[in-house]
């Protein structure tokens, strides 16, 4: 690990970084399955990515577990990080001059 991903994190360097023990990562090489983890938090280690291999999580964003390949960009990065839990929301039309017609009465 480089010092300077330490350094950018919140946390402090002698802690080093957040990280949870997956009890089937040996499997999840081997058969090339995702581990199903709820841990958003997690740092996204070097070891995650190597020659011909690439792990697969499925991370749980509070409703769905959402699949994350993990690739060399996302070394020091969490990975709640790419789990969006938050939906666009879509307004009909009537809703849409509805919220116009409100601001336009607010200015």
């Amino acid at each position: 690990m480089q010092p300077s991903l330490i350094v950018r994190s919140g946390r402090s360097a002698w802690k080093g970084p957040y990280f949870v023990a997956f009890p089937n990562l040996k499997q999840a090489l081997e058969d090339n399955v995702p581990i199903r983890t709820q841990a958003r938090s997690c740092t996204i280690l070097p070891n995650f990515v190597g020659e011909g291999y690439r792990i697969r999580f499925m991370v749980h964003n509070g409703k769905d577990y959402i699949p994350v390949t993990v690739t060399q960009d996302m070394v020091g990065h969490k990975l709640g990080e790419f789990a969006s839990y938050e939906e666009a929301v879509r307004l009909s039309d009537d809703q849409e001059q509805m919220t116009f017609s409100v601001l336009v009465h607010y200015l």
